[in-house]
């Protein structure tokens, strides 16, 4: 093996060794940038809840903003309104679903075919 051909090797296994060791730092970098772009997101749209707004809390309850306070959220759900912190609620837009916000007991029991009281037959006898 001549000087040359020594020289010529040892730069293209320097190139892939490069290559190598950059393109795990890119896809870190892509996915830090990604995640920063995405958490100004739910920040600006958690800035802009208003009341009557259909939301979807952290733990996935689904409800109706009724009014919103400094860091409180007053969220109707089921006829109950309970309160939230503001960083615990996402507006349906941004959770990709819509959610069962109207829907009682009552609603899917005649979804699923049954009557309200859960009985299907014509005895009332459940299935």
């Amino acid at each position: 093996m001549t000087l040359a051909t020594g020289a010529a090797a040892g730069a293209g296994g320097s190139g892939i060794t490069l290559l190598i060791l950059a393109l795990p730092i890119l896809f870190l970098l892509f996915l830090m940038f990604s995640q920063r772009r995405r958490a100004r997101a739910v920040t600006s749209a958690q800035s802009e809840l208003q009341p009557g707004q259909e939301v979807m809390t952290t733990s996935g309850m689904y409800g109706v903003i009724r009014a919103v306070e400094a860091d409180v959220v007053h969220l109707e759900a089921g006829g109950v309104v309970l309160l939230f912190q503001r960083r615990a609620i996402l507006p349906l837009s941004m959770t990709g679903g819509t959610g069962a916000v109207g829907t009682t007991r009552d609603d899917t029991a005649d979804d699923q075919g049954e009557d309200a009281d859960g009985a299907d037959g014509a005895d009332g006898q459940p299935r």
